[in-house]
C-alpha cells in the first residue's frame, strides 16, 4: 500500500476557499463519538507512560547479575536513548503527518513501537537493549505529532484545553499500570526474576495490539483534508461525524482557508522565526522546562527510593502508584480552569508553583526530614501541579500554529524539549551514584529554576487561546 493519497485534489494549491467545515466541527456538542475518538488516539500517552514506568520500575532489577547486570549510569543511558529515539521519531514522522495526513501515521508509528518494545524483552545485553529502547522511543515520538494534531483538529474549541490536559494526564495511567505489572512480574515468589522483566515488555506490545483495533474507525482530520485541497472528502468526513453523533449540520459562517498542500522548510522557518516568533519562544520555554523536570525526577525516583530510603527493588512499584495518582489527577481536576480562567493565567501559576514546591521538597530531602513514604507524598504534591503544567505545554504548541505545519511544529518543540531533557536521566543517575543528598538538592534547584523561568515567559508571551478556533489563532499576525 502506497503512502501517497490516490484521490486527486479538487482544489489546486494556492487557491483560497470558503468552507463551513471547521466551524461545524467546533459547533458540535461533546459526544460519545468524541470520547471514543480521543480514547483511541490519546491512549498513546498511556503507552508512553507504560514504557517509561517499566524501565524506571525495572531499574533496580536490571542492575542484578541474573538480568542484564546494568550499572546505574547505563540504566540512565538507556532512558536517555529512549528519549533520543522519541526525538528522531517525532521529527521524521512529524514531517510525514503534515505531508501524508494524520491517519496514515497512526498505524506506522504504532507498528514500530510494537515491534521494538516486544524485542526489548528478548535483549541479551546492554547494547541490544539500548538499541531496542531507541526504536521504541522513535515509535512513541512519531505518535505524538500525528495524534496531538488530530485531536486538536477534531475536538470543539470550547473544550480543547480541558480535553487536551485530561488526555495528556493519562500518561500516568500507563505509569500506574506499569507499576502494577512490575509488582507481580518482579515478585520472585511468582515469577523468576530472570523471566519477569522480559514478560513486562511483552505487556506493552499486547496493549499496542489493542490500540490497533481501537483506531480502525478514526477518520482523517477534515481540517488537514481542506488545507491540502481535498474539500469533498473533508465535507464527507464531517457529514459522517454529524450523522454518527445524530445532529444536523450547524448553520455557521464559512471561513476563508488557503490551500497549502505540503509545506517546505522555508515556510516552516518563516512561520516559527518571523510570523510567530513570540509563540516559538513560549513553546520552547515550556517544553524545555517540563521535559527536564520530568526526566530528572521520573527516571531517577526508584533509584532514589532504593539508594537513600532502602526500598527493596520488588517493592518500588508500590511507591510509584501514589506518585502516578497525583500526576493523573492534576490535569483532570485543573484542566477546566485552563478554559475558564485562560492560558495566560493558569500556565504561569502551574509552572511557578511546580518549581517552588520541588525546591521545598529538595530542601526537606537534604535536611533528612523525608523517608520513603513522605518522599513519595511530596513528589505526588509537586506533580499534581507539574503534570497540569507539562500538559499545557503540549496544548500550547499544538493549538498555536497553523494546520499545514502543525505536525512538524509539534515535532520540533517536542524534539527540542526532549533532546535537552534527555540529559537529565544520565545526569541524575550519576548524581544518585554519588550518594550525596546535597548533590540531589542542587539538581532539583536547576529543574526548579527552569520551571519558574518558563512561568515568566508564559505570562509575558502567553496567548489567550481559550474558546478560539484553530483558524482564528492561525490568522493572528
Amino acid at each position: 500500500m502506497t503512502l501517497e493519497r490516490k484521490i486527486p485534489r479538487d482544489v489546486p494549491i494556492g487557491e483560497t476557499i470558503h468552507t463551513d467545515v471547521p466551524p461545524r466541527l467546533d459547533a458540535l456538542g461533546w459526544s460519545s463519538w468524541h470520547r471514543r475518538m480521543v480514547i483511541a488516539l490519546g491512549i498513546t500517552w498511556v503507552l508512553d507512560g507504560l514504557e517509561a514506568s517499566l524501565v524506571t520500575n525495572l531499574g533496580p532489577t536490571l542492575l542484578r547479575p541474573e538480568t542484564l547486570h546494568l550499572t546505574a549510569t547505563q540504566l540512565g543511558q538507556t532512558s536517555s536513548l529512549y528519549l533520543v529515539g522519541q526525538v528522531i521519531g517525532a521529527l521524521g514522522f512529524g514531517h510525514l503527518t503534515d505531508r501524508l495526513g494524520r491517519k496514515k501515521l497512526f498505524f506506522a508509528t504504532l507498528l514500530l513501537y510494537l515491534i521494538a518494545t516486544a524485542l526489548s524483552g528478548f535483549a541479551p545485553n546492554f547494547w541490544v537493549f539500548a538499541a531496542f529502547r531507541l526504536l521504541a522511543g522513535a515509535g512513541i515520538g512519531g505518535e505524538y505529532s500525528a495524534i496531538n494534531s488530530a485531536i486538536d483538529e477534531l475536538v470543539p474549541a470550547r473544550v480543547r484545553g480541558r480535553v487536551d490536559l485530561a488526555i495528556n494526564g493519562t500518561y500516568w495511567l500507563g505509569v500506574a499500570g506499569g507499576a502494577g505489572l512490575t509488582l507481580v512480574l518482579l515478585d520472585p515468589h511468582v515469577i523468576p526474576v530472570a523471566l519477569g522483566w522480559r514478560l513486562a515488555f511483552g505487556s506493552g506490545a499486547i496493549l499496542g495490539l489493542i490500540v490497533v483495533v481501537m483506531r480502525k474507525d478514526v477518520p482523517e482530520s477534515p481540517r488537514w483534508l481542506i488545507m491540502h485541497g481535498y474539500t469533498r472528502e473533508a465535507e464527507a468526513v464531517t457529514a459522517q461525524i454529524e450523522r454518527t453523533i445524530g445532529v444536523p449540520a450547524a448553520t455557521v459562517e464559512p471561513v476563508a482557508i488557503k490551500v497549502h498542500g505540503p509545506t517546505n522548510l522555508a515556510h516552516l522557518a518563516h512561520t516559527l522565526l518571523v510570523r510567530f516568533r513570540k509563540r516559538t519562544i513560549l513553546g520552547l520555554s515550556l517544553m524545555l522546562a517540563q521535559a527536564f523536570l520530568y526526566n530528572a525526577i521520573f527516571f531517577s525516583d526508584t533509584l532514589i527510593l532504593e539508594r537513600f530510603h532502602h526500598v527493596k527493588a520488588e517493592d518500588v512499584g508500590l511507591y510509584v502508584l501514589p506518585f502516578a495518582a497525583g500526576n493523573f489527577l492534576g490535569p483532570l481536576l485543573l484542566g477546566h480552569w485552563f478554559d475558564h480562567w485562560g492560558r495566560r493565567v493558569m500556565i504561569p501559576i502551574t509552572y511557578a508553583a511546580s518549581g517552588i514546591l520541588l525546591m521545598i521538597t529538595g530542601a526537606l530531602f537534604w535536611a533528612g526530614y523525608l523517608d520513603a513514604l513522605t518522599q513519595t507524598l511530596a513528589w505526588a504534591i509537586v506533580f499534581f501541579v507539574a503534570s497540569a503544567a507539562a500538559s499545557s505545554a503540549y496544548l500550547t504548541v499544538s493549538e498555536l500554529f497553523p494546520v499545514e505545519l502543525r505536525g512538524m511544529a509539534i515535532a520540533l518543540f517536542y524534539a527540542f524539549g526532549t533532546l535537552v531533557g534527555a540529559i537529565a536521566p544520565t545526569l541524575f543517575g550519576a548524581i544518585v551514584e554519588t550518594g550525596k543528598p546535597a548533590n540531589l538538592f542542587y539538581g532539583y534547584v536547576l529543574a526548579s529554576a527552569l520551571m519558574i523561568g518558563a512561568a515568566i515567559v508564559g505570562r509575558v508571551y502567553g496567548v489567550s487561546a481559550e474558546g478560539r478556533s484553530l483558524e482564528s489563532l492561525s490568522a493572528d499576525s
